[in-house]
């Protein structure tokens, strides 16, 4: 509620409609084409986070489903799809594209009843930059002799993709694009809370005519997980998750001759110098910690503001956060929806109290958060110390840490001291200090003046506990080729 005048207003409900979203009570396994039933028949809900109610019964696969996939997906690229040119692929990845514009609409609603992001995200973000990886790799499939200099790619077989639940089809538009491009055929496996978007997508590869086998899609818990990346008819393992999980699976994978490819965690930070237009910064830093309620990867969930104005930047930032709305994620009015799961939800919480009993200040603006489903207000913590947990741990929440500094060294010292190094952003109107700090920053994407954008054409990936490989552009075909000469 703002007050103006004599007056206090409120925003109007603005509910996106679920009509256009068709709901089965159960879901199987795409496997070969169809719709199959889980060996063991073995079900789990899928919760909307919103509200804490299931959805629908989504199968939970096992080491035969997955042995199944694995075949079905050999076969199809034995069969014909390894050899077919590149300008036929494509044929079929432009249809992918289409189709997911002509049912954006659909795609966005369940995105968000099944993830619980801001229906705004869904659809303006997710959905549309989904369909552009699809287009973007179209136009690669029938220049992969051009690509590489003096070099063919040959497509290496069967891809197991693991995606994770923040991003679901766009992680899934992000691994698959690439892969069928370069002629591989695929094992998708999307995480257990957020399943429905990829088995929406299983629709749109049997409309668009997609060979059978060539994608095939299972469900499960992590052991489903598990299975597929040790099993031995993959050759190229590709996963998007945690920093411990990626652990395991490297270590797993090392010796297989499977290649690898990780996007793990990451502790981003935003620097602000005092010569940036702080208005723009103050929403480039909502953009970089709030955007999905934090549950980024590359969320900019340390700030590092130069001392001079951090006073003031703090201060805008504050009432900048006064003015978010949590609640409803089909409500188009609101700008952070609801955390992914319960057992987010608590991790988040611990690691606030955590902050608390470190020493920091801990802000939250005034806001009522729903009685039923997962939602965290929008944090700020000041005080914070590179020595702090809130400071070192990846939060996967809507919570920002503020630190400050004097010099460009010292900036470059602070944002470096953590394991991850995936992204960061730098806000300055110097060309000269934006190079010099770029060229110093340990992190795989660097924002100049902005932060959070994507592009199908720009790649994307980390170093050390953020993993290694690239996503994204012509360095995202790389991992699914053979160079030859």
């Amino acid at each position: 509620m703002a007050p103006v005048g004599d007056f206090d207003l409120e925003y109007a409900a603005a509910p996106e409609s679920t009509a256009a979203v068709r709901l089965a009570s159960q879901y199987g396994l795409f496997v070969g084409g169809e719709m199959v039933e889980p060996a063991a028949g073995q079900l789990a809900p899928t919760v909307n986070p919103a509200t804490g109610e299931a959805l629908a019964e989504v199968s939970v696969a096992d080491a035969a489903d997955v042995d199944r996939a694995v075949a079905a997906a050999r076969t199809a690229w034995e069969g014909g799809w390894r050899d077919l040119p590149g300008a036929e692929r494509a044929k079929y990845l432009y249809r992918v594209a289409r189709l997911l514009q002509e049912r954006a609409r659909e795609f966005a609603v369940l995105e968000t009843m099944d993830g619980g992001k801001p229906i705004r995200e869904s659809r303006d973000l997710d959905i549309p930059l989904a369909a552009a990886h699809f287009f973007y790799y179209a136009g690669w499939a029938d220049k992969l002799d051009y690509a590489f200099s003096g070099r063919r790619a040959a497509p290496l077989g069967v891809a197991a993709q693991v995606i994770p639940w923040n991003f679901p089809l766009l992680m899934a538009a992000w691994k698959l694009a690439p892969a069928l491009a370069c002629g591989n055929a695929v094992v998708l496996k999307p995480a257990p809370t957020t399943p429905l978007t990829a088995l929406l997508l299983a629709e749109v590869l049997r409309d668009a005519e997609l060979p059978p086998g060539v994608v095939n899609i299972i469900t499960g818990d992590d052991a489903a997980g598990a299975a597929l990346v040790a099993h031995p008819g993959v050759d190229k393992v590709a996963f998007t998750g945690s920093t411990e999980v990626g652990r395991a699976i490297a270590a797993g994978v090392a010796g297989t001759g499977k290649r690898l490819t990780l996007e793990l965690g990451g502790k981003a930070a935003n620097i602000v110098f005092d010569d940036a237009a702080l208005d723009q910064v103050t929403e480039g830093i909502v953009n970089g910690i709030y955007f999905n309620g934090g549950q980024v990867c590359c969320a900019g969930s340390r700030l590092l503001v130069q001392e001079t104005v951090a006073d003031t930047v703090v201060g805008k930032l504050q009432r900048r956060m006064d003015t978010l709305r949590v609640g409803d994620p089909l409500d188009k009015n609101t700008d952070i929806g609801a955390i992914n799961s319960q057992a987010q939800l608590n991790r988040i919480q611990e690691l606030v109290a955590s902050g608390v009993a470190e020493g920091a200040e801990l802000y939250t603006p005034e806001c009522v958060l729903p009685e039923r489903g997962f939602f965290h207000a929008p944090a700020l913590f000041t005080n914070v110390s590179t020595a702090h947990r809130i400071a070192q741990e990846e939060i996967f929440g809507p919570v920002l840490s503020v630190l400050t500094f004097r010099t460009a060294e010292e900036a470059v010292d602070k944002a470096n001291n953590t394991p991850y190094g995936l992204s960061a952003g730098i806000w300055t109107e110097k060309g000269s200090r934006i190079l010099w700090m770029a060229d110093r920053m340990q992190a795989g994407v660097v924002w100049a003046n902005t932060f959070n954008r994507f592009d199908p054409a720009s790649p994307f990936g980390g170093y050390r506990e953020s993993g290694y490989g690239r996503e994204g552009g012509r360095a995202g075909l790389l991992p699914y080729v053979e160079l030859v000469a």
